[in-house]
């Protein structure tokens, strides 16, 4: 089944083998960055702008990578530097935009919905790039592409979550993605921390890390955010640690080829060990490469065929050789 979806708001209720196809495009898209010339002219004359709300440093760099590699114009706008400063709704600010014809728009917001919001009152498709709580598709996929390098397959494998999973939208797109593709999915953490109603996803609910990675194909650890601590999820960040750090011991408790993924960024000591973070079962580095594919894969998706101009040839077919491409483009890659 070939990609069908308008914009990227979300993973849930996306099917197994539009997931699967988002996936095989990114690994073809994943040649290129190893090139000494890295881009390819499948989005030139395309405008990409990265409107980002809140502070990153992956996410946004990654898809201004991304765009670029694929020969598309970047624009990034941020929160402190856009008219929101002002007061202008978000809205007027996508109205505003919409009305400078770009070719996709990709949003950080901090409040839930807000990528729907925008989806409703522009016609070029909108990436969520991290909505509040909600989700955070792009860096799931990431972190599939991650494992299936590693492990050859998504179906089968048990895969734990562990840490604030109430606020991590990093955590529900994955939930969603990985259930779809036949996953296990363990989320880990203490009970104020871990939402009872996210069971009726599939989910297995953990309120002790052992339990937790006991036998786990693979640990996702997840950021403590910690400026949303001040309603106490948790007496202390020391006794967070202590209870729910990945140390050397606990990953000991998972399967033997077990693999460590992170988001980012890390608290070291926090939730995760260094030995841990650095060691060999660790493929965090990994994801960050992934990122730019995955994103690659998407803005190729949803803007070249966002109207229709699809000229026939697949993603692999156009990467597949550097020379076709420097003859396309006059000799430059």
């Amino acid at each position: 089944m070939a990609f069908t979806q308008r914009h990227l708001l979300g993973l849930e209720g996306v099917p197994a083998a539009e997931i699967t196809s988002i996936l095989d495009t990114a690994a073809s898209f994943k040649e290129i960055s190893e090139r000494d010339i890295k881009k390819v002219p499948a989005l030139r004359g395309k405008t990409v702008i990265n409107l980002f709300y809140e502070s990153s440093t992956r996410t946004r760099t990654s898809f201004e990578i991304a765009a670029k590699r694929l020969s598309a114009d970047t624009v990034n706008i941020s929160a402190s530097t856009s008219s929101a400063s002002k007061g202008e709704t978000l809205a007027d600010t996508a109205r505003n935009l919409e009305a400078m014809r770009p070719d996709a728009i990709v949003v950080r917001h901090p409040a839930s919905g807000a990528c729907h919001l925008l989806a409703r009152h522009v016609s070029c498709p909108i990436l969520n790039a991290g909505d509040g709580c909600h989700e955070h598709p792009t860096q799931a996929l990431l972190d599939l592409l991650t494992i299936r390098e590693h492990l050859g397959r998504l179906e089968g494998l048990t895969v734990a979550i562990v840490g604030d999973i109430l606020h991590s939208r990093v955590a529900r797109s994955n939930l969603h993605a990985l259930r779809a593709l036949g996953s296990t999915v363990r989320l880990v953490g203490p009970p104020t921390l871990v939402p009872r109603d996210l069971a009726a996803f599939g989910a297995e609910l953990h309120t002790e890390l052992a339990a937790g990675v006991r036998d786990a194909d693979v640990v996702m650890m997840l950021r403590i955010q910690r400026e949303r601590q001040g309603a106490n999820f948790f007496p202390t960040l020391d006794e967070y640690s202590q209870y729910f750090c990945l140390t050397e011991e606990a990953v000991r408790l998972a399967k033997p080829q077990v693999i460590i993924l992170h988001p980012g960024p890390l608290n070291r000591g926090l939730e995760i060990a260094s030995a841990v973070a650095d060691g060999p079962y660790s493929v965090i580095m990994d994801q960050v490469t992934n990122g730019v594919a995955v994103r690659m894969a998407l803005l190729y998706l949803l803007v070249a065929r966002s109207k229709g101009e699809e000229s026939g040839e697949t993603a692999a077919e156009m990467i597949g050789d550097a020379e076709p491409v420097r003859r396309r483009t006059g000799g430059r890659a």
